[in-house]
């Protein structure tokens, strides 16, 4: 007999209006061959930032010297996870994940944007201090996810949280939806690309209850 399990999609829908970091290159999805206009099959490319909604972030995105998104250890996406809300003003603190930590979960997923919407890249986010991101590499975590376009602050430019789960090796999921997903136990997938070099990949990133 098989089992039914009930999934949550957290991946943000890919079409031209979907957000992305300012400066970076839109989501775009052209139609070379149409059905509707006699050809044999429907056929469409697809140009967009790696960066484009739910994705998983390469060492090499902040490390010229680390390794691209082609080299990562795959079982980091793969795997029991554990969903939280913190509802914090704009950061995220050591001390609001104590209690999770201490449990020691293999993978950490962190609602903490419960109104971001995927068509509009916000001006400011919820993100996590140096101290949240160096307990949750302390604490042997293996992948940190959070429904933000970054881990860091938006105007961040040396970047010190990916540094720091890099160090940890701590994997990095960004642009998760989280809206309307229960806080508990889980198992995630969200497997990247095999993008020689890439910085980072999009994902289909689900919830397995």
């Amino acid at each position: 007999m098989s089992r039914a399990f009930k999934l949550y999609d957290i991946s943000p829908l890919l079409e031209p209006p979907i957000a992305v970091w300012p400066g970076d290159a839109p989501f775009e999805r052209n139609q070379s061959l149409s059905i509707a206009k006699g050809a044999p099959v429907n056929l469409s490319s697809m140009s967009a930032s790696l960066h484009t909604g739910a994705h998983a972030d390469a060492p090499s995105h902040f490390d010229d010297n680390a390794t691209g998104i082609d080299q990562v250890d795959l079982q980091a996406y793969l795997g029991p996870a554990r969903l939280i809300t913190v509802e914090a003003a704009e950061t995220i603190s050591a001390q609001d994940l104590m209690p999770v930590l201490e449990q020691t979960p293999e993978r950490l997923l962190v609602r903490c944007n419960p109104d971001v919407d995927p068509r509009r890249f916000p001006s400011r986010f919820v993100h996590f201090s140096t101290q949240a991101a160096q307990a949750i590499g302390e604490a042997g975590v293996r992948l940190v996810g959070l429904d933000a376009p970054s881990v860091d602050f938006v105007d961040s430019k040396d970047l010190p949280c990916h540094n720091i789960f890099h160090r940890h090796g701590t994997a990095i999921l960004e642009n998760l939806l989280l809206a309307g997903v229960p806080d508990g136990e889980y198992e995630l997938i969200a497997l990247p690309l095999r993008i020689r070099g890439g910085d980072a990949s999009p994902v289909r990133a689900v919830l397995r209850v």
